[in-house]
């Protein structure tokens, strides 16, 4: 009995030709005396089954080798020869100042959180280096106690006595500091590197997408939007107008939305350079995947505010550094000011509502209005919670009102919710190859798994028939 085997690393393919001494151990398999025949009169069966396996052993061959190659004859795609335009790249970099490459840890860690917490000054500057990578890198336990391993730290979280008095924590509990809406405790996070927007999406890019796409905003559907008080052309309406329960200072008013900022007999025509506002958490979305893009993530967002102010000893609490006074934050954010909120605005940083992209400083990466001018929708949360980052114009340096405009400003907001001081920038992912993952048919019953990884580096595997019900290989043949 004689076997011609063509493995690969998806399938095996077994050539069986039958010899006498199986004639009468397996009825079932054409004697040799017709094979000679058939081969002898040249059967057209015989040719096309001879034609048919020649051109099946070719195709199984040169897929094998093109699957086996694909790690060392494709590798990642450099960094550093892609680029966007109006996008800056956020990831670390080496020590020329070039972008690490895929063969090594290139995304970036840091302390993410609030920063009026003092707790982040704890955590070492070591738990921020790129050594600390592998497996188990994307569940690092960063902020562990001093002296402890991650093995030992995971046990006291997971085995140690719950605090009964302050209640169970429901899953994706997120505890936010009373100033800012940061995260509570801070603790170091790691993202993968990434493109983003230098400033907020302004009216006219917004209107390219509307007219291209005839896009109809969700403000536009239900009929209004929420504006703020004293910025409402007749003060009369203040009477019978209906307010956010949650901010007073908010009113609803009929047929605003981002052409319209302040309802009818208002325009975006002279602010066309303005970040587009009356935009719901879908409408964000919907443009971003228009221009081939997606929202930030939270973290994402927060690691291009810091702009590199990701450790313990240079973590700073606004985008200027720690001076908690007007004059230190107008040249770098457009806030509200000393004034009355919601009446009295004095436009100390030269504006009252929202400003121009660019108008401000950047930070360190170049990006402009990572604090203040208007919130920015991120992914995450859920339908009736979804989270904005960054403050506005009405949010004030130190908490005294609204929000205080740190690099942890959080909040959340109802998927649908438009406003006036909402808006939003994009993000894009580098390109990586698409990885290929295999195993021998005999190693995983079941056959192999294909691995595919996308533009957001998300991965997706799919199941791989193993061909055995195709092609038996029974040992009690040999």
């Amino acid at each position: 009995h004689h076997y011609t085997q063509h493995r690969t690393k998806t399938k095996r393919f077994i050539i069986t030709t039958t010899s006498k001494q199986h004639q009468t151990e397996n009825p079932h398999r054409p004697s040799s005396t017709l094979i000679a025949t058939m081969m002898s009169s040249r059967h057209p069966l015989f040719i096309l089954v001879w034609i048919t396996t020649c051109l099946l052993s070719k195709t199984t061959t040169a897929n094998t080798s093109d699957v086996e190659g694909k790690d060392e004859e494709e590798p990642h795609p450099d960094p550093n020869e892609e680029d966007y335009s109006g996008m800056i790249y956020v990831g670390r970099m080496d020590d020329d100042g070039r972008r690490a490459g895929f063969h090594v840890d290139n995304g970036v860690k840091y302390i993410f959180g609030t920063g009026f917490d003092e707790t982040h000054k704890e955590i070492e500057e070591k738990d921020l280096h790129h050594e600390r990578y592998g497996p188990h890198s994307g569940h690092d336990v960063p902020d562990r106690a001093h002296g402890k391993t991650r093995e030992q730290v995971l046990h006291e979280k997971r085995r140690g006595e719950l605090d009964l008095s302050k209640g169970p924590k429901p899953f994706g509990w997120f505890e936010e500091h009373p100033l800012d809406g940061g995260c509570v405790p801070p603790k170091v996070v790691r993202v993968d590197p990434f493109f983003i927007d230098e400033a907020p999406v302004t009216n006219k890019e917004y209107g390219k997408f509307v007219r291209a796409t005839y896009y109809e905003t969700e403000a536009e559907k239900f009929g209004w939007s929420f504006v703020l008080s004293s910025f409402l052309p007749n003060a009369d309406e203040l009477e019978s107008a209906e307010v956010d329960p949650e901010a007073e200072d908010w009113v609803a008013v009929t047929e605003a939305y981002w052409r319209n900022p302040e309802g009818p007999g208002t325009s975006y025509k002279y602010r066309e350079s303005h970040p587009v506002t009356h935009v719901s958490h879908r409408d964000a979305a919907e443009y971003c995947k228009w221009t081939g893009k997606r929202l930030p993530g939270e973290r994402e967002w927060e690691a291009a505010a810091r702009a590199g102010q990701y450790g313990p000893a240079n973590r700073t609490l606004y985008v200027w550094g720690e001076d908690p006074t007007i004059e230190a934050s107008k040249e770098h954010a457009n806030l509200w000011g000393e004034g009355d909120f919601p009446w009295e605005n004095r436009g100390e940083d030269g504006w009252r509502a929202t400003s121009p992209v660019k108008s401000f400083k950047p930070n360190a990466y170049g990006l402009y209005d990572m604090t203040g001018n208007v919130w920015e929708w991120v992914r995450g949360g859920k339908h009736k919670n979804r989270i904005v980052r960054g403050g506005s114009y009405v949010d004030s340096y130190d908490g005294s009102f609204n929000h205080a405009a740190t690099l942890g400003a959080r909040a959340t907001l109802h998927g649908t919710t438009t406003t006036g001081n909402v808006g939003f920038r994009c993000v894009k992912s580098p390109q990586k190859r698409v990885e290929y993952h295999y195993v021998y048919e005999g190693e995983e019953e079941g056959g192999a798994q294909l691995v595919m990884e996308d533009a957001d580096g998300k991965k997706y595997s799919q199941q791989q028939k193993s061909g055995r019900g195709d092609f038996d290989d029974d040992d009690d043949d040999d």
